[in-house]
């Protein structure tokens, strides 16, 4: 029992503990080559799956009439704009014979501001006593915003990428459809059509948070393996493991700022602080520097690190 209850207590970093150890006992041991190149194909694939089922069991839960903007949203996104403009303004005025490693130190940090809002914020919002509507709404807007940033952006970063306007704009708003209109969608039809199934899933206490502690272990496995297998110094490695965590205490510490004029402090820094790291790891990785996907691989770790110190606070005033 006190296992168990430490598991509940503890399930972020016991989920990114139980990732990180999986990759590398899969990836050193020769005896489990066999395998891990059998798990491989399945974890890839469902990690999606996992993302679908959180943000559809979350948003069961959601009151469709009361998902509509405040005025912290367009606070959020202005400072949100703000950050990425810094970043790229460094970027863009790089002197031409400046180590490639500074450029690709500043790729990294864009990708951890530029990603939007995780589609897990709502569900460690509520969580924590917040506004499900609200986040889910920042959730939507935070991802358009990304849609029409990305486009401009990348293709100034890395001229040689090829990426049109449109080809990118479409490509990228394909992803973010998948990932959040359909299992709104279908959560909305489950909701208001299939009532006594409905009603099984908001009966399960936490079920999307536990759901999204599983694709937190997947996510924090293939973190793993691109730091092991990161063509590049160390030293820059952990410049790069340092700065996202600076940058992460800046975002969780302004979003909350802007968030305290508005009664809503622990929504806007969720908003602003908590990425969607997935989703930056895959757009390093198309259009960027490939290792810039450490920014947000390391990213996943100091953001989650904050969910379980806001999770253990706020459990032990309910305690209180």
């Amino acid at each position: 029992m006190k296992i168990v209850r430490f598991v509940k207590d503890w399930t972020l970093p016991v989920a990114m503990g139980m990732g990180t150890v999986l990759y590398l006992l899969f990836a050193f041991v020769p005896a489990l080559d066999g395998a891990a190149m059998f798990f491989s194909p399945i974890a890839e694939a469902l990690l999606p799956v996992f993302m679908f089922l959180v943000l559809f069991v979350t948003f069961c839960k959601v009151d469709f009439h009361k998902l509509r903007p405040v005025w912290w949203h367009a606070w959020v996104s202005l400072f949100n704009l703000l950050l990425v403009g810094a970043v790229m303004l460094v970027l863009l005025n790089l002197p031409s014979g400046l180590s490639p490693s500074v450029k690709l130190l500043l790729e990294a940090l864009l990708m951890c501001v530029i990603a939007p809002c995780a589609a897990a914020a709502p569900v460690v919002t509520q969580k924590l006593g917040g506004s499900l509507e609200q986040m889910t709404t920042y959730t939507f807007l935070s991802n358009l915003l990304t849609v029409l940033l990305v486009p401009l952006c990348f293709p100034l970063v890395e001229n040689g990428t090829g990426v049109t306007f449109m080809a990118a704009f479409v490509r990228i708003l394909y992803q973010v459809f998948i990932v959040l209109a359909v299992p709104m969608l279908l959560a909305y039809v489950v909701k208001h059509y299939f009532h006594r199934f409905h009603r099984i899933i908001v009966s399960i206490r936490d079920l999307s948070f536990y759901l999204w502690a599983c694709s937190l272990m997947i996510v924090t496995g293939t973190t793993v393996k691109n730091i092991v297998h990161a063509e590049a110094p160390a030293g820059l490695l952990v410049l790069i493991a340092l700065s996202g965590l600076a940058v992460c205490l800046v975002q969780f510490a302004l979003g909350r700022f802007i968030g305290h004029y508005f009664g809503r402090a622990q929504e806007a820094g969720q908003g602003l602080g908590q990425k969607n790291t997935a989703f930056a790891i895959w757009l390093s990785v198309t259009y960027l520097n490939p290792l810039s996907s450490v920014g947000p691989g390391c990213y996943i770790l100091w953001q989650n690190i904050i969910n379980s110190f806001e999770i253990w606070q706020n459990r032990k005033k309910s305690a209180k």
